[in-house]
């Protein structure tokens, strides 16, 4: 009985960090109309440190970077270059283009990134299940792409390039083996952050307003440092696979967000 409380109760976890990442597409959307997308994912990623702070602190898992060995240190490179600065740029820039309920499900496309960048260049095995996913996710993004019109067609670009970036962070994360998760995570958002934000300042010239500039780190927080933070408690309960499955589900979440 108990055991069965501990697996609902992280089925639960999951379902939860999945919504909160779903629930961050329609929210940027309207974001945009005020910040310029570079300004927007260097807040986003601030914000994410900010959450997955008090973890570290709690858990006394300051990064010691120094520590880490000449391979990791090109890993976490790549990821904080691909996942954190160029990934979030492209996907609120596209996000720009298209309605937010499209972009949402066009997310779906990062599995079907990362399991064929798995494939081609980090020797994972892709079965008969796999290539079907894929192809699956490609002919619904392409679905999603013609009901876009012309507009669609620069979103589903840029979408699914940080898709691909998105892809790359995920296999250079799985590698990294110097720190945790929680710390590898900080890194990247307050790397990223501080990049993205000080670029966003240099090509806007300008700063958005203190409330804007507040609702974008609360959500970042939430929506990535606090998401995160549950994922990584439903894997360790329910393993990476199922939870991964489970938090899949975020596009619709983002979705459904929309239709309330």
């Amino acid at each position: 009985m108990k055991t069965i409380i501990i697996k609902y109760s992280a089925m639960i976890v999951a379902l939860s960090s999945a919504a909160l990442f779903g629930i961050n597409t329609p929210f940027n959307k309207i974001l945009l109309n005020d910040i310029n997308p570079v300004f927007l994912a260097g807040l986003l990623y601030l914000g994410a440190s900010m959450g997955l702070l008090p973890v570290i602190l709690i858990r006394k898992e300051l990064p010691h970077l120094l520590n880490m060995n000449r391979n990791n240190r090109i890993r976490l490179s790549g990821s904080v270059l691909l996942g954190g600065v160029l990934g979030p740029v492209l996907i609120l820039t596209g996000l720009k283009y298209a309605s937010a309920s499209s972009v949402s499900l066009w997310l779906n496309l990062e599995l079907a990134a990362t399991a064929l960048l798995g494939f081609l260049f980090f020797k994972d095995f892709l079965g008969v299940k796999g290539w079907a996913g894929v192809v699956f996710a490609l002919i619904s993004g392409l679905i999603l792409t013609v009901n876009e019109g012309h507009s669609g067609v620069l979103s589903a670009v840029l979408v699914g390039s940080a898709c691909i970036c998105w892809g790359f962070d995920n296999h250079f994360t799985a590698l990294i083996d110097g720190i945790s998760a929680v710390q590898s995570t900080f890194i990247k958002g307050l790397s990223a952050g501080i990049v993205n934000t000080a670029a966003g300042y240099y090509f806007s010239g300008s700063t958005p307003g203190t409330e804007l500039i507040i609702y974008a780190v609360i959500l970042g927080s939430v929506s990535y440092g606090l998401s995160i933070v549950l994922y990584i408690i439903s894997a360790q309960k329910l393993g990476a696979i199922r939870s991964q499955i489970i938090f899949s589900s975020a596009p619709f979440f983002g979705v459904f967000c929309l239709k309330a």
